[in-house]
């Protein structure tokens, strides 16, 4: 395996890391809920899972009425 001969110095190491950036995440406001979310991700609103205005997944409990046998 490859080793450098010599140290390298501090100032080369710091010249390679000055690409490194750290950048804001971008915040926009969902259409239909007016919630604001994280671009490019799904977001939550009250059971209810939307990604780009649509609802993907729906948590909320409805009341399923469960059908009942006929006496006999």
């Amino acid at each position: 395996m490859p080793n450098p001969k010599r140290r390298h110095s501090q100032q080369r190491g710091a010249k390679r890391r000055t690409h490194y950036k750290a950048t804001a995440e971008t915040w926009s406001i969902d259409r239909t809920t007016g919630e604001s979310h994280l671009r490019h991700r799904g977001h939550w609103v009250e059971g209810k899972l939307y990604y780009r205005g649509n609802v993907v997944v729906d948590n909320n409990p409805e009341i399923i009425e469960e059908p009942t046998e006929p006496n006999q």
